[in-house]
């Protein structure tokens, strides 16, 4: 399904925490959309929907629904932090291409 890394668990709980969801996780999405067509959407939530499938990896958990699971399959979600910028990141085995800043993709 997803792998979660050692990073991307550390803020995921992080960011939990600070909103006083102990029992939340990280929503990933895919939607049309960006320069390559399709791209991804993060997002802290404690809501789970029917037929989400649930990575959970070092203590965190990584929800997506069926649709998006048909793009992302293999994918490892990671955390990069720089100078420049800050934020989630998926190594997604399924693209077949990207947009220069990594937030779309196509298949």
């Amino acid at each position: 399904m997803l792998t979660i890394t050692p990073a991307a668990a550390r803020k995921i709980k992080a960011v939990l925490a600070g909103q006083n969801m102990p029992g939340g996780f990280l929503r990933l999405k895919v939607l049309a959309g960006g320069c390559s067509g399709m791209r991804y959407e993060f997002q802290f939530t404690d809501k789970r929907t029917l037929g989400d499938a649930v990575a959970e990896l070092y203590g965190a958990k990584v929800a997506v629904d069926a649709r998006t699971l048909n793009f992302v399959k293999g994918a490892v979600v990671d955390y990069k932090e720089s100078l420049m910028a800050s934020g989630f990141e998926l190594k997604n085995p399924n693209a077949s291409g990207s947009c220069s800043c990594g937030a779309s993709f196509s298949v």
